[in-house]
């Protein structure tokens, strides 16, 4: 009778010593998790907090420097010098000390951040706006239309980036934690491009990018709000409830506000990006059309219309609608197809047939054009004879002082023409020239490979 109890309380201690192995596990990984031992005193996190709050001095030379190199790097649509401008940025330590400030109910503290973050934010405004009113570039680029659409996805990015940064000051071991939360929340570029927006008259650049702004600042403080409640940070015991629970609506209000649109324009581009990929597959299984082939496609996602533009033989009737059909099978029910035909097989015979009608008129141009060079080349060269035929003339006739020679055309009215060479000798001795010409007018002819020779003999007078 005692066997069986002793088998009880074995089978008992080992599911007590499984489960302890259990919880012991657990333990040990939520250990991982615990920041209470990397944790810095609340007097030197408060310090901290506060000392970031101020733009006085360096902290205001060094904003203007950051907010300048932004608007350089957006204006040339260089992401390197913009993640440098956000790397030397303080604008975090304003928001970073409303949330804190609002977490703690340190009221006079919140006045002192909120009031510096707005001296700072215009000082943005100036700052961005001057450069963006000088500068001869006004292009925007993708750089600054990155940051006029905002979505829900900046709002996650924002509470996450808060979160990483209250928590980064809250230990003794920052690392580079505070920098890289400044290039992922990205609160530079937004308040410059609204810069570019006030400077340009662009509204919608100017509240889009300030409202991507405003997205950053109401969540990284929210997400500050939340850590600090969440690490117990010590409260300032002079708030009365009343103020507190005031404090807290509006927090809740405006991040709601805030949030609430960022959701409609987070929808808009999950609808956005489905209507590409979903076109983009479209494309790529169902555009093939025999004889065809797509010279171009075009994607408007605003319109939900897709434009494919082909070339080759003529598209029937039966062809597209078979692709307007085909179309609902990749969730496109609703999208509208537009079927155009760039060109096809008969247009390319018809411009073909011109084209080679206006090939052999440039070829006849170009075969007259050449005639009409190689005369004036050979008149050209003929007209430099004469100082040749000078030269050559001379050692055997001593009394010739000079020669022209030249090819005429001669005319006898009766539409009858003939051409000529003509050669003009200037001589001291005009009778012995003249009794000579018979010798000269043969040298001339083999010296010119020509019989169509006129020879004329006159007094030299120079």
């Amino acid at each position: 009778m005692d066997i069986l109890p002793a088998k009880i309380d074995l089978n008992l201690f080992t599911f007590l010593s499984k489960q302890t192995q259990w919880l012991m596990g657990v333990n040990k990984v939520l250990e991982r998790f615990d920041i209470s031992s990397e944790r810095e005193e609340y007097t030197v996190i408060h310090d901290v907090v506060e000392s970031g709050i101020e733009f006085k001095g360096t902290n205001l030379w060094i904003l203007i420097f950051a907010i300048f190199i932004a608007s350089v790097g957006l204006n040339v649509n260089s992401t390197a010098v913009i993640i440098g401008a956000m790397l030397i940025s303080p604008l975090m330590g304003p928001i970073l000390g409303m949330g804190y400030s609002i977490a703690t109910y340190d009221f006079a503290l919140f006045k002192k951040a909120l009031v510096n973050y707005l001296f700072a934010i215009v000082a943005g405004l100036l700052t961005s706006g001057l450069y963006f009113f000088v500068t001869p570039i006004y292009q925007a680029h993708s750089e600054l239309l990155a940051r006029t659409q905002p979505n829900i996805y900046d709002v996650i990015i924002a509470l996450i980036g808060g979160l990483a940064g209250i928590v980064a000051i809250s230990s003794r071991n920052k690392g580079n934690v505070i920098p890289g939360v400044a290039i992922a929340t990205a609160l530079m570029p937004p308040l410059c491009t609204a810069g570019y927006g006030l400077s340009t008259g662009n509204w919608p650049f100017l509240f889009g990018a300030l409202y991507l702004l405003t997205i950053n600042t109401v969540f990284i403080g929210s997400a500050t709000l939340i850590t600090v409640r969440l690490l117990r940070y010590p409260i300032h015991n002079y708030a009365d409830q009343h103020k507190r629970r005031i404090a807290n609506r509006w927090v809740s209000f405006i991040a709601l506000l805030t949030a609430v649109p960022s959701i409609y324009y987070g929808y808009l581009l999950v609808q956005k990006e489905n209507f590409i990929q979903n076109s983009n597959n479209f494309i790529a299984n169902e555009s093939y059309i025999e004889g065809d082939f797509l010279l171009k496609n075009e994607l408007n996602p605003a319109l939900k219309q897709i434009k494919l533009i082909y070339g080759g033989k003529t598209i029937g009737e039966a062809e597209k609608q078979r692709l307007v059909k085909r179309k609902a099978i990749y969730g496109l029910h609703d999208a509208t197809l537009i079927i155009q035909q760039g060109f096809s097989i008969n247009d390319v015979s018809n411009e073909l047939s011109q084209t080679e009608r206006y090939q052999a008129e440039i070829n006849r141009l170009k075969a007259q054009l050449g005639s009409t060079i190689q005369k004036q080349d050979s008149i050209s060269n003929f007209k430099k004879m004469g100082n040749t035929l000078f030269r050559e003339i001379r050692p055997l006739f001593p009394e010739v002082r000079y020669c022209s020679a030249d090819k005429q055309t001669f005319y006898n009215g009766a539409s009858q023409q003939r051409h000529f060479t003509v050669v003009v000798l200037g001589t001291t001795n005009p009778k012995k020239t003249t009794r000579d010409i018979p010798r000269i007018s043969s040298w001339l002819k083999m010296r010119l490979k020509s019989d169509s020779l006129k020879l004329y003999v006159e007094r030299s007078t120079f």
